[in-house]
């Protein structure tokens, strides 16, 4: 399994805004792809601009061969969206797991 952090940064009074169209742009367009497993927002409490998206792929070579003119047309309904609402990823980081623990349900 291969992990895509994204951070964004975004003021926090348009966050609700741009988690929205995450998920109606973003979310939806990636979630069609075969390596796609899930995706998680996080909302980092010491720093209220900031947005994590942790994407998880079924292996790299799958989450690469989305295209990038597909990437391309997704960003600009996106940024088409959201306007003058700043936003930016700042930083974009890969992980690749290599142990993955399930802990037992009661």
């Amino acid at each position: 399994m291969v992990i895509e952090l994204l951070k964004v940064e975004v003021a926090s009074q348009y966050q609700e805004k741009y988690l929205q169209l995450d998920r109606e742009i973003w979310t939806k367009a990636i979630a069609q792809f075969p390596g796609f497993i899930n995706k998680e927002v996080w909302r980092n409490p010491h720093t209220p601009t900031e947005v994590i998206l942790i994407i998880r792929w079924r292996t790299r070579q799958e989450w690469k061969a989305i295209s990038v003119e597909l990437l391309e047309e997704v960003e600009r309904q996106f940024v088409l969206k959201m306007g003058n609402i700043p936003h930016k990823i700042v930083e974009a980081i890969e992980y690749q797991v290599i142990i993955a623990a399930e802990f037992p349900t009661k």
